[in-house]
C-alpha cells in the first residue's frame, strides 16, 4: 500500500487533551477503510509564520499512514469539515521515517544544547566617532 505523511494544524486555544482526541480520530477513520496509522507524533503548540483564521499558534501533529488512496480521500475529506483544524497537508512517500522525525529531533537538540550562559564583553566598542560621520548631520549641514 502507498505511504503517506499527514501533518494538521489544531486550534491554539484547545487543550492537549483535545488534540490527541483529533489524532485518535483520524487513527480511526484510517483504520476503519483498512489501513493503519504506524506512527503519531505530537511537535506541540508552535508559533506560525503569519496568522491563519485569527490565531497566531497552532498545535502540530504528524501521522504516518499505510492505507490505500481512498483512505486519505476520505480522512481529509474528514479533517476539511473539523472545525478545530485550521490548516492540514498529505504527502505521498517513498518510505516512512523509522525513528523521529526531524522536528523531534531538532526539539531534542535544543534540550541537550542547553542554556548559552552569560554573554560576557562583547569587545571594545568605540563612541560614533569611530564610525565616521553620521549622514543625516552631512546632509543637514550641506544645506545650511
Amino acid at each position: 500500500m502507498p505511504l503517506y505523511e499527514h501533518v494538521f494544524l489544531a486550534r491554539q486555544d484547545l487543550a492537549q487533551a483535545q488534540v490527541d482526541a483529533l489524532a485518535e480520530n483520524a487513527t480511526k477513520i484510517v483504520e476503519a477503510q483498512e489501513g493503519k496509522v504506524t506512527k503519531v507524533e505530537n511537535w506541540g503548540l508552535r508559533n506560525l509564520a503569519y496568522k491563519i483564521a485569527k490565531n497566531r499558534k497552532a498545535h502540530y501533529v504528524l501521522l504516518n499512514i499505510d492505507a490505500p488512496a481512498g483512505t486519505v480521500a476520505e480522512l481529509e475529506r474528514q479533517t476539511q469539515i473539523n472545525e478545530d483544524v485550521i490548516r492540514y497537508m498529505t504527502i505521498r512517500v517513498d518510505e516512512l521515517e523509522a525513528g523521529p522525525s526531524v522536528m523531534m529531533r531538532k526539539s531534542d537538540r535544543d534540550r541537550e544544547r542547553g542554556d548559552r550562559g552569560d554573554r560576557g564583553d562583547r569587545g571594545p566598542r568605540g563612541d560614533r566617532g569611530d564610525r565616521g560621520p553620521r549622514r543625516d548631520r552631512d546632509e543637514a549641514s550641506d544645506g545650511e
